[in-house]
């Protein structure tokens, strides 16, 4: 991938950054900040070259109409003065995308100076499947800039106008946090270290069916945690309760394992499991067998037992990829499992191990139950993104940057 320093001298240059912002919101508060401090890097690098950073990035799910459509709740401004406070600088935004404000706060930018516009996903031709509505926009945003510089790691695997199509318009480069993700991430799917160990979590095996195929082919042993074991179980015939099932998946997941036992690929599940009576953070609960579960309970995280089974099965790992929790850590009684398996990784990392914490949930999980990231190889800012360079596909936004 070309990279910032072949884009040339940029002072006084224009720059468009596709950044990934989308972060989690209590009303106007930030409650997690993770990909903004990710953005740090490329964007100081590129303020100190005396660029004039012009920076566009979604939020959440907008639902836009014909042309601009502003929504305050997916505004950025939120966004705009987290960044400003973690750059130490002033930090503009446009009340538009790509029309008089726009261009007004871009014309006003001085060398070294940075500016937001307000939320991509407002104009609906950022995420149309008509090739034409992309590249309009793709070219209206070139229109601001010189050059363009793709850091938004969690959109990548779109193919989006501002992510794709601007980059075919443009001089164009990844950004630091972009070429740090695909390397890191590439030392999991490429001749990876071994013993390889993946552990995936998360609600629904549907949602990582390539994954779970492709690493029946690549890893040495499976972890399987979360609302998508529960669907495993049922594949060996066991009970699951009122505990989140996709029928629909069984034979799927029988096939699985039959498979990695073709392969000698271990997969691991838990031997007991937190079953509650309902799905609150204030249900009463117990620990039972995963064989064992009532049937009027749900289960909601690993047990105890198998929390201390992941973390031996992980402490001889030299590659360790992690994705999705074990059980919905968002509630204290419930997140004793996401925390065995992450306390797990840090450990086998401390021993000499390599870890991806393959962002979204995973990696919001590892800062709401308090552990130092520096204990993690990486930690991914994109949760679809990287479980698609898991499941082995090329990425759109990573392969217009080709050199």
């Amino acid at each position: 991938m070309k990279t910032i320093d072949q884009l040339g001298d940029l002072r006084g240059k224009r720059v468009l950054v596709r950044s990934d912002f989308n972060v989690p919101l209590d009303g106007t508060t930030i409650t997690d900040d993770g990909r903004i401090v990710a953005a740090l890097p490329t964007l100081t690098k590129l303020l100190d070259a005396g660029a004039r950073v012009v920076v566009t990035a979604h939020l959440g799910r907008p639902k836009p109409v014909d042309g601009f459509t502003f929504e305050e709740k997916y505004s950025l401004a939120p966004v705009t003065a987290r960044l400003g406070e973690l750059l130490g600088k002033p930090v503009a935004l446009a009340s538009d995308l790509t029309g008089e404000s726009a261009q007004a706060t871009v014309a006003g930018l001085g060398d070294g100076e940075i500016a937001l516009l307000e939320n991509v996903r407002f104009d609906p031709r950022e995420t149309s499947k008509v090739d034409a509505d992309r590249e309009a926009l793709a070219g209206e945003l070139a229109g601001l800039a010189d050059a363009f510089v793709s850091d938004g790691f969690g959109v990548v695997h779109r193919k989006q106008a501002s992510v794709y199509d601007v980059a075919k318009v443009l001089p164009a480069a990844a950004g630091d946090l972009v070429l740090k993700e695909v390397e890191s991430l590439s030392r999991a799917t490429t001749d990876p270290q071994r013993p390889y160990a993946v552990v995936l979590g998360g609600s629904k095996v549907s949602d990582k069916l390539g994954v779970i195929a492709n690493l029946l082919t690549k890893a040495d042993r499976l972890l399987i945690g979360g609302g998508m074991v529960f669907t495993f179980l049922a594949a060996k015939g066991l009970p699951v309760g009122k505990s989140l099932l996709e029928e629909d998946q069984i034979e799927t997941v029988k096939g699985y394992l039959t498979t990695a036992e073709a392969n000698g690929v271990e997969i691991v599940l838990p031997t007991d499991i937190v079953a509650a009576d309902s799905f609150a953070a204030d249900s009463p609960h117990e620990v039972v067998a995963a064989d064992a579960i009532p049937a009027d309970k749900i289960g909601l995280d690993i047990g105890p037992d198998s929390g201390e089974l992941f973390a031996a099965k992980l402490a001889d790992a030299k590659t360790i990829a992690w994705n999705g929790p074990m059980g919905v850590f968002e509630f204290p009684a419930f997140a004793d499992g996401t925390r065995a398996v992450a306390q797990g990784i840090i450990e086998a990392t401390a021993n000499g191990g390599f870890s991806i914490v393959g962002g979204g949930d995973s990696a919001a999980a590892v800062r709401r139950l308090g552990f130092d990231e520096a204990g993690f190889s990486h930690i991914s800012t994109g949760g679809g993104a990287s479980l698609e360079l898991l499941e082995g596909k090329t990425l759109p936004g990573i392969a217009v940057l080709a050199d």
